[in-house]
């Protein structure tokens, strides 16, 4: 039998046309419809892209040595699965950073200038001031969360001369980041920050990191943006912070609950800017995915590399 590849995904010719070539002597299946990859999901070596109930579909099975998940975060992925049966686990981590780098900036220049207010004014024909008064030049962001999104935020912040604090798990610095906190330091940087932006995975550590007592701990002034994950946030929290007065607005494109219920006090107010979770979209996540990190793992993979080289999966930390 030969070696199979199964990719639940659609994909252009250019980019199956890669597939066949990389892979001249393998099956391989391509389609995001059940009917095309459901006979051979249990025999494929390789996934591309994952399903809430593969994980069924998949445990009585011992063929599956690779995934190559479609999404940057796997919090939701039985990682206790991957590691027993030795399943090499890889993200499209990397693949959203220009979009929802992009996102990020949309979300502050628009609190910050007041255009989410006056975009509501021109659907009433309102001319009105809003006296702006903020700049977002020269001021303190904070990153929570400094892998590949965090990087390209930092590197866009010092256009606008901002100063950039940085928590990551390691500590480990990077590029544009003025100064490294570990993830325990949280406490230390919020109050230094003039925007707080939320790009950490979701784990058992970051699951309600942001809480009352952390918003407690920010500037009044200050906005809050969250493009990782909901449950990173207590939503009821950030509700009273808004509310309170304890810190000035918020950016969401993440929530606990997805979609946001229509219950929710976030859609009614005035300082909160609402995304549905697309931060990340874009023309371009086909090709990143498939050629920035599928096909160079690959080629690692082929060799026999116990170790791929981009986006591998760390069981224990979760991400």
């Amino acid at each position: 039998m030969n070696r199979k590849l199964v990719v639940v995904q659609n994909l252009n010719t250019d980019l199956a046309d890669k597939l066949y070539h990389a892979l001249p002597n393998w099956d391989i299946v391509i389609g995001k419809e059940q009917g095309l990859w459901e006979n051979h999901l249990q025999t494929a070596e390789i996934l591309i892209g994952w399903q809430k109930d593969f994980y069924e579909r998949l445990v009585g099975t011992n063929h599956l040595k690779w995934l190559q998940s479609w999404s940057a975060g796997v919090d939701s992925y039985p990682l206790h699965f991957f590691k027993e049966k030795d399943v090499l686990l890889t993200t499209a981590n990397g693949v959203h950073k220009n979009p929802i780098s992009e996102t990020v900036f949309a979300l502050m220049l628009s609190l910050t200038r007041n255009i989410h207010t006056y975009v509501r004014n021109q659907q009433n024909k309102r001319w009105f001031h809003e006296f702006n008064q903020l700049e977002l030049h020269g001021k303190t962001i904070g990153i929570i969360g400094v892998g590949a999104i965090g990087q390209e935020i930092a590197k866009i912040s010092k256009a606008f001369n901002m100063k950039v604090i940085g928590v990551r798990h390691s500590g480990k610095s990077a590029p544009f980041i003025d100064n490294m906190y570990h993830h325990h330091q949280l406490d230390e940087v919020l109050p230094q920050c003039d925007y707080v932006v939320c790009a950490t995975p979701l784990t058992s550590e970051t699951k309600h990191s942001f809480n009352r007592e952390r918003f407690k701990q920010m500037k009044k002034s200050s906005f809050f943006i969250n493009i990782g994950r909901g449950p990173v946030v207590k939503e009821d929290d950030l509700i009273w912070a808004l509310e309170s007065g304890e810190i000035r607005g918020a950016g969401l494109d993440v929530f606990e609950v997805e979609p946001l219920p229509t219950s929710s006090p976030l859609w009614e107010m005035e300082k909160v800017i609402i995304t549905p979770h697309t931060s990340g979209s874009t023309a371009y996540y086909n090709e990143r995915v498939i050629e920035d990190i599928f096909l160079p793992n690959l080629e690692a993979y082929l060799k026999d590399d116990k170790q791929l080289p981009i986006n591998a999966v760390d069981f224990e930390k979760g991400y």
